[in-house]
């Protein structure tokens, strides 16, 4: 747990860091103070109301035991065994197999499922999706996760607005760096992604398989994840790639510069750690 909250205080001054130094570009001075303002104000929204936000994005929609007893009850005994809150429980409308975790802690926690993934993946194989995105619940990955995700988006945002709104006089940046930073200001926010999440699924199927108790299940989900994901687009993920890292596999169909940025470790290597782990839990 200490070692997510130092990754999150990173994140966040980093965030501030980065808001500054295009401000700078952009407006000098003066751009800078209103940038590391404005980055400051989006870390505490952030922190308060970037899981509402995500679950916006992909038009999420609660369910309970009463509309979707399948799922609720799977998460439900599922969170009983990791000693966990029970989260709030969500349905992605998508076809593509996926799903993710969200929230500020394990008491302000949701997770998510396409109906995609509940139509193809057997019980068994469910039950060890959801376990995995429980595990990154109790591990505490989901707060810099979905904070790395929604303000990936507002530093690209920003970068953007310098193309309307330069500096003036000495202060107006050179056209050649101010295109630069249009493009490093997000590819910064991807990279920092990368470096969070590739660790973060090892561990998250580590727990997982124990919390279901059934490795193969997990690591047979993966393989048919993968296999379906490759050929179904999820048009949510597409219109907001920043939030790919919050999946249990990369939604995006990796064309043109998304492809340049894997946010995952390679299925193979996850499968095989977990094939190792059967008859251990």
């Amino acid at each position: 747990m200490y070692g997510n909250w130092m990754k999150t205080s990173i994140l966040m001054a980093g965030i501030v860091a980065l808001f500054g130094a295009v401000g700078a570009v952009f407006g000098g001075q003066q751009g800078m103070l209103l940038a590391l303002l404005f980055g400051g104000a989006m870390n505490i929204w952030a922190y308060w109301f970037s899981d509402k936000m995500v679950l916006k994005m992909y038009n999420a929609r609660e369910v309970d035991a009463t509309s979707s007893p399948y799922l609720y009850n799977m998460v439900r005994e599922l969170a009983q065994r990791a000693n966990l809150p029970m989260p709030k429980v969500y349905i992605i409308d998508e076809d593509q197999p996926n799903a993710f975790a969200t929230g500020r802690n394990p008491e302000n926690a949701a997770v998510a499922a396409t109906s995609g993934i509940m139509r193809m993946l057997s019980e068994r194989e469910l039950r060890g999706v959801m376990a995995h995105e429980l595990a990154h619940v109790k591990n505490r990955d989901i707060l810099i996760s979905t904070m790395s995700a929604t303000v990936a988006g507002a530093i690209s945002m920003l970068a953007q607005f310098g193309m309307f709104f330069g500096g003036r006089g000495d202060s107006r940046p050179n056209p050649v760096f101010a295109i630069l930073m249009m493009i490093l200001a997000p590819m910064a926010a991807m990279i920092i992604q990368m470096a969070i999440s590739r660790t973060r699924e090892f561990g998250a199927d580590r727990g997982g398989a124990e919390i279901s108790g059934d490795p193969e299940a997990l690591a047979s989900a993966l393989a048919k994840i993968e296999a379906y994901a490759r050929g179904i687009p999820m048009n949510a993920a597409e219109r907001h790639p920043e939030t790919a890292q919050m999946m249990i596999m990369n939604p995006l169909s990796g064309g043109g510069l998304r492809g340049l940025f894997s946010t995952h470790p390679a299925t193979q290597d996850r499968i095989a750690r977990l094939r190792e782990m059967i008859g251990r839990v």
